[in-house]
């Protein structure tokens, strides 16, 4: 275990892997985003970082502003030796890749966002993931999914409901998600500030200009966050650029983590070139 303690938390990190220095913001502890990121230590160093109040890093949660966030992430990076990171969002954690950018154009290169929502106004996120299950999903992914729905107890905890949204996470609609979730630490004050306080008036296109590059990845078969959500807001960001991964769901740098980690490379030595992106 390795931590650095900042402003009265001890921020717990893990580093691992070779190449450009990625941080990544873990909502649910290191050990679950080691596992979700393993296929990218060939190219890059990955800096996992439970933020306070998550995972195994102290300090409340309720302290977390974006401010406080990306003073957080650059102890971190100074207790790690890195020059510059570039930094990747999974899901509403994208907001924090996001934020860190804008705040820290010194030394974050690159913001990658993945499954991430443009913004964070949740009941919208509902509705257009219901309307692209209805319209998007094939008869078998539906009926995997009603089926895995239809077997939990009455007054199922959310959590424990995970392995039944499976069919709108992963391309593949049985995947065991189990070998994941028997990993994650949930820290409810965590994820209630995460989706409450932090992120329920967050929208990407708020804010300073965002100055860095940033990729929006996405797989087609995400029916939690749904890509169609992005069509309207990416031609007002100058420096994003976006692909589609057709073989993923929530998570493409699980699910193709060689592709995913290819057009990561080609991606940040175009935007290195000044070509477009």
């Amino acid at each position: 275990m390795t931590s650095v303690p900042v402003n009265g938390a001890e921020l717990h990190y893990t580093v691992r892997g070779r190449g450009p220095m990625c941080l990544v913001p873990c909502s649910i502890g290191t050990p679950h985003f080691e596992l979700l990121t393993a296929g990218l230590a060939d190219r890059f160093t990955i800096v996992c970082v439970d933020p306070r109040g998550a995972g195994r890093s102290t300090g409340n949660a309720t302290d977390l502003t974006f401010d406080v966030l990306a003073r957080d992430f650059e102890a971190v990076r100074a207790a790690v030796g890195g020059q510059r990171f570039w930094v990747l969002g999974y899901s509403i954690m994208g907001s924090m890749a996001v934020e860190y950018a804008r705040r820290c154009t010194d030394t974050v290169s690159h913001a990658v966002v993945a499954g991430t929502p443009p913004s964070g106004d949740m009941a919208r996120m509902v509705q257009e993931g219901t309307a692209y299950v209805a319209a998007a999903a094939s008869a078998e992914r539906k009926q995997i999914f009603a089926d895995n729905m239809a077997a939990l107890p009455p007054g199922t905890d959310p959590r424990m409901a995970l392995p039944a949204q499976t069919p709108l996470r992963f391309f593949d609609p049985r995947f065991n998600v189990m070998p994941l979730l028997k990993v994650a630490e949930f820290k409810p004050d965590f994820v209630a500030q995460l989706i409450g306080p932090l992120n329920a008036s967050w929208n990407v296109l708020e804010g300073p200009p965002l100055r860095v590059p940033l990729l929006v990845a996405h797989g087609q078969h995400d029916y939690v966050v749904p890509h169609t959500m992005w069509a309207e807001v990416l031609p007002q960001l100058p420096t994003a650029s976006f692909v589609l991964f057709e073989r993923s769901g929530h998570q493409p740098f699980f699910e193709e983590p060689e592709r995913f980690a290819g057009v990561v490379s080609a991606w940040m030595s175009d935007a290195a070139a000044g070509q477009p992106q």
